[in-house]
């Protein structure tokens, strides 16, 4: 990756696409292609191909997509798959026509199987089941994955494609009906801080475990990727260590302040239960993350606190 290349990162305004951007643009890369949803509508199929028509990107970093947590990939199957689906082959398809230099496809730990042993290795890929609440989400990464693979292979086209555990950060959505755990907790605490609430009630039991990496380890781990890196096969991006919702939860409330009972609430969905990744492969070839779970929680904390001082609480 060279910083004359023309760099097209896909979802720039999304929490993964607006860290990869803030990364390339602390490395010097300023030739950076970037268009809101208003500005080309990826699902828009003529809309992608002129796109890629026009601007000629030597690089796609593809980091668009729906993205929602437990409660809203179980209420909208359809619309997770279908909207993914056709994001993905518009993008894929004509960054492959034009020639595109090197593509990078961003994943997500979703396509493993409900049962996988841990920790997750790449090689367990449809050994089993999906977990059945993010089951469409899962099965369009998988699509969007064995695309990339299958052109490199048939095609000779240079992706590589980054499967990352549960992510959390800046630009991350605190709207309850759309927001991941760790960004969901974080909002439930800080907002009965504020209203002096005596509990908070969390979905499920508290016992499933997750690992999660800080979007800006994300970001770093796809630089690295992008110029260390050349197997089409899919690897793993995580932190290598996971922590119980239960004691997730516990973390949050107590660097937000709260003080008051945590109710769990058992007749909701757990989803899986262990999910944790082996990124082996990946500390093999040199990356480490380097935000620990606690700064994250206390950045995440801070950047909260002031959208909601601003009124953007539910971006």
């Amino acid at each position: 990756m060279d910083k004359s290349d023309k760099i097209y990162i896909a979802g720039h305004r999304g929490m993964v696409g607006s860290a990869v951007v803030r990364k390339l643009q602390a490395e010097g890369y300023d030739n950076l292609v970037l268009r809101t949803r208003k500005e080309l509508d990826l699902q828009n199929q003529a809309a992608v191909t002129e796109f890629f028509d026009t601007e000629r990107p030597d690089m796609v970093i593809f980091a668009a997509a729906r993205v929602g947590g437990i409660n809203d990939n179980m209420l909208h199957k359809a619309e997770f798959l279908m909207e993914n689906l056709k994001i993905q082959c518009n993008v894929i398809e004509n960054a492959y026509r034009i020639g595109v230099k090197k593509f990078c496809f961003m994943g997500s730990s979703c396509i493993y199987p409900r049962e996988a042993p841990q920790p997750i290795r790449e090689d367990s890929l449809l050994t089993g089941a999906l977990e059945p609440t993010n089951e469409g989400y899962a099965l369009a990464k998988i699509c969007g994955y064995k695309q990339c693979f299958y052109y490199s292979q048939q095609y000779d086209f240079n992706t590589i494609s980054v499967m990352p555990c549960n992510l959390y950060g800046t630009n991350d959505h605190f709207d309850l009906e759309k927001s991941h755990v760790l960004s969901a907790l974080v909002r439930r605490f800080c907002d009965a801080v504020d209203e002096g609430a005596e509990s908070v009630t969390v979905w499920g039991s508290g016992r499933p475990r997750r690992e999660f990496l800080h979007v800006d380890d994300m970001a770093s781990a796809v630089f690295f990727l992008m110029q260390n890196h050349d197997d089409p096969k899919f690897i793993n991006v995580g932190s290598g260590a996971d922590v119980s919702i239960k004691e997730l939860a516990e973390k949050i409330a107590s660097a937000a302040g709260f003080t008051g009972e945590i109710v769990w609430d058992t007749s909701k969905p757990d989803g899986m239960m262990l999910k944790c990744m082996d990124v082996s492969k990946l500390f093999k070839l040199g990356w480490r993350p380097e935000v620990s779970l606690d700064q994250g929680i206390e950045k995440t904390i801070a950047e909260y606190r002031e959208l909601k001082k601003n009124g953007n609480a539910n971006r």
